[in-house]
């Protein structure tokens, strides 16, 4: 792969510079305000990072947290940026490139999410999978009508893939290219780029993890990676985008906690020094982030003693999650620099802590804050009741959707469910499927991701109201 063309700054629908245009913004710059002025990046405020359906003005949200990685990852691409400028792989111009697509990606790399956080995915892929047999269209079920992608695309429904296909087809702008962004940056945020039938978790190849595109949207995903080079690779800067992301919520979720009052300030430090994996590593060189990290949050409570805070464990907490970022940002900016030919060649196959003393660090902190966070009762409550929200959507609108632009007879409340479908849906849906040699079973795939569509853009309290309101609870 080369730098001139991953860093490929052409958009789908050409657009041509005005002439004696005064506008001396780069095309990623340009990106990032068509992402930042639209509504799709607005309702990540109202979904959810940990906390489903919270109150409390100071716990991170989907769009708070999206800010945080997008800060995180422009500081690894300027530093990655000015490593590469010092090797001679790369020019100023392509520097300033890199921190900028990944400045755009940190904003996006959710866009994509339903409502209730990687739970709502869950619901989703498993509602598929149970239903697909029982959706009928005449004598046949949609598992018999549809290929075998389509079936697993709906039945591994992933919000990365969503996110491609929000900003190059349901965020329409002008015409059906989405918000038509560069494609250097839509790259970036494929962070899986293959097909869901070529998923294998078991490869010990990261790319291969998860779907990165929707059968529908495949001949979006050959443009964009047949123009950067990238093919069927992972764009390097992918990994810098996820590294990002792993930064931000594996310190910031544990703030939240404490802040929540779910996890105490002894309880986490002790947590990070006796954890799982200390008898196995405690004296290697894996273990030493782990105890630095909880000398660090000791040291700032006995400073904040010393200052007369008013909550020295706040204030040690917020500090120390400031310091973890820093030297976790480092650690990756470290990686990329050491991984650099294996990067470029599509042949590194992990995340960027892999190998580092930091990996060890990462998974204890994640770990904590999944059994000690996301595993509390009220937690676990509020996910119950996303099941029957998004569960209960989807039965009443995937029986309605089914038998849209067919002959079969409609109920009059069939009709008025797809009423509720926005117009640019269905917009969507019918010039897909008005395509010549789209067959039926073609047709009723776009359908249900006409679903997948309306219900994964709904922010948490929409999805709550408006599944109250068709259940007649008030």
């Amino acid at each position: 792969m080369e730098w001139e063309k991953l860093l490929c700054g052409d958009r789908r629908r050409p657009v041509g510079k005005k002439n004696n245009s005064t506008d001396e913004r780069s095309e990623f710059e340009k990106d990032y305000h068509r992402i930042i002025g639209s509504a799709s990046f607005r309702r990540l405020q109202d979904k959810t990072q940990v906390f489903p359906l919270d109150k409390s003005d100071f716990i991170r949200t989907r769009l708070t947290h999206s800010l945080e990685v997008s800060s995180f990852s422009k500081s690894m691409g300027q530093s990655v940026g000015n490593e590469l400028i010092k090797r001679g792989r790369i020019t100023v111009e392509q520097a300033q490139s890199i921190a900028d697509i990944l400045l755009c990606a940190g904003l996006l790399h959710d866009i994509g999410n339903p409502p209730f956080g990687h739970f709502g995915e869950t619901v989703i892929r498993e509602w598929f999978s149970e239903h697909l047999d029982k959706i009928m269209l005449g004598d046949k079920s949609a598992r018999e009508l549809l290929s075998e992608q389509q079936a697993a695309d709906l039945c591994s429904f992933e919000g990365n893939a969503q996110s491609l296909r929000v900003v190059t087809r349901l965020h329409r702008l002008v015409d059906e290219n989405g918000m038509n962004l560069t494609k250097g940056l839509l790259n970036t945020i494929i962070k899986y780029p293959v097909s869901s039938v070529e998923i294998d978790k078991e490869a010990g190849d990261i790319r291969l993890k998860k779907m990165g595109y929707f059968e529908a949207d495949k001949d979006i995903f050959n443009d964009v990676v047949n123009s950067t080079g990238a093919g069927n690779l992972r764009h390097p800067l992918t990994y810098l985008l996820e590294a990002a992301d792993d930064v931000a919520y594996s310190t910031a979720d544990l703030e939240d906690g404490f802040k929540k009052g779910v996890l105490t300030f002894t309880r986490l430090s002790e947590l990070i020094e006796h954890n799982p994996y200390e008898e196995k590593y405690k004296g290697t060189f894996e273990y030493t982030d782990c105890e630095k990290a909880v000398e660090r949050l000791d040291t700032l409570y006995k400073r904040a003693k010393e200052r007369n805070e008013q909550d020295p464990e706040l204030y040690a907490i917020q500090n120390w999650v400031v310091s973890l970022q820093g030297y976790l940002i480092r650690a990756v900016v470290k990686s990329f620099a050491d991984h650099y030919d294996e990067l470029m060649q599509g042949t590194y196959k992990t995340d960027l802590f892999e190998g580092t003393s930091s990996h060890y660090l990462v998974k204890v902190l994640k770990e904590t804050a999944f059994k000690h966070i996301f595993q509390i009762n009220p937690i676990v409550k509020l996910e119950i009741a996303a099941d029957k929200i998004l569960g209960g959507l989807l039965d009443q609108f995937v029986e309605a959707v089914v038998k849209y632009d067919t002959d079969v007879y409609t109920t009059e409340p069939q009709k008025k469910l797809m009423q509720l479908i926005s117009p640019n849906y269905l917009r969507i849906y019918e010039e897909e499927a008005s395509v010549e040699g789209v067959s039926e079973g073609d047709k009723l795939y776009l359908r249900l991701l006409l679903v997948t569509d309306f219900v994964s853009g709904m922010t948490d309290h929409y999805a709550q109201a408006l599944y109250q309101e068709l259940s007649g609870i008030y």
